[in-house]
């Protein structure tokens, strides 16, 4: 059976933790933080980890790139030490233009293999008990040879790494623990793409594939109003298939038409046509939406495709009040057990 956790959205810290703590109270296996241009998901993650007692404490993500490894790690092993062990660090490169312009990676060629060297790397960094650190990779350096005793880590710190694209998704499975997958996942891009790819991923170094987590944000709204809630669910989608990085999945679904409908007008900056042009057929393939009913018999679909479905709400043009709102339905609604209960 899968599991189920929360992507923990706030217009500030305090509500973040919040809503965490609601999260954990309910049942819910992990709470998980985002990162953006306008919120650091270590330091979320910090406040939800004061806030939660028993739950995972997840990135999905943080930017590997952002960071130098050694940054990285050490923030990692301190949040697994706050969180008393609930760590999941879930971490991504982001596009090529999120790579080159926010964060001025020069590189932006090969992001599969720059995501297996850096989680070899941090894995190195958490047992340099184990004598001084010497690699020089293609795209990272580093000479670190300890001035003291270092202490081994308290445990293996699980790595959940970001795919969409078949590459990326085989770089799950040759070295992380878990695949973050996107919102635009769907039922089948997971069988008939991530999860071949993992398995060639796996293969490669030797690993069985289940041992890999597959995880996936589900976007998910709750309104009395079924229509208000698929209006919603429709813009959060038409932005994310705004992105060209992202029209494999639309492609695999049989979206191309739609998507590029929704990259013209995106391009125009003509947001209700984006936001039109997204099929009633996307709304029901690519999220749940609906009432609370709805919305969990929906759920029921992700079972046993996904291995940890991780609740996320629409954003995009609603109302932070309204974002909350929807947060708390998802958490009071839709709890692992009211979910096993829709699917008796």
């Amino acid at each position: 059976m899968s599991t189920y956790g929360l992507s923990v959205l706030g217009a500030d810290l305090p509500s973040l933790a919040r809503t965490a703590q609601a999260a954990d109270a309910a049942g819910f296996d992990a709470a998980w933080a985002s990162e953006f241009y306008s919120r650091s998901g270590s330091i979320s993650m910090a406040a939800m980890a004061n806030s939660t007692q028993n739950c995972r404490i997840g990135s999905s993500i943080l930017y590997g790139i952002g960071r130098s490894p050694l940054v990285l790690a050490t923030e990692a092993r301190d949040l697994d030490e706050l969180s008393d062990g609930r760590l999941v660090l879930g971490i991504g490169n982001g596009t090529k233009r999120m790579m080159s312009d926010w964060h001025g990676v020069p590189d932006t060629s090969a992001p599969a293999l720059r995501m297996e060297e850096l989680v070899m790397l941090l894995r190195r960094i958490w047992n340099l008990h184990e004598g001084p650190i010497h690699h020089e990779g293609r795209f990272y350096r580093m000479n670190l040879t300890p001035t003291g005793d270092v202490g081994p880590s308290s445990r293996p710190i699980p790595i959940v790494t970001a795919g969409v694209r078949p590459r990326m998704c085989e770089a799950a499975g040759r070295v992380a623990d878990g695949l973050a997958g996107h919102p635009l996942f769907t039922t089948t891009y997971v069988e008939e793409i991530v999860r071949p790819a993992i398995a060639r991923g796996a293969a490669h170094t030797g690993r069985d594939p289940n041992d890999v987590e597959i995880i996936s944000m589900v976007m998910c709204a709750i309104h009395d109003d079924a229509e208000v809630a698929r209006r919603e669910l429709a813009q959060q989608i038409a932005f994310y298939a705004s992105v060209k990085s992202y029209e494999t999945v639309l492609d695999v679904n049989g979206f191309a038409t739609e998507g590029r409908a929704i990259r013209e007008a995106f391009a125009r900056r003509d947001f209700p046509t984006m936001f039109a042009a997204v099929s009633e057929e996307m709304i029901d393939t690519m999220g749940v939406a609906g009432t609370a009913d709805d919305v969990r018999v929906g759920l029921t679909r992700y079972e046993g495709v996904l291995d940890h479905i991780m609740l996320y709400s629409p954003s995009v043009g609603i109302a932070p009040e309204r974002v909350q709102q929807n947060l708390e339905s998802l958490i009071r609604e839709c709890s692992p057990r009211r979910i096993a209960h829709a699917a008796q």
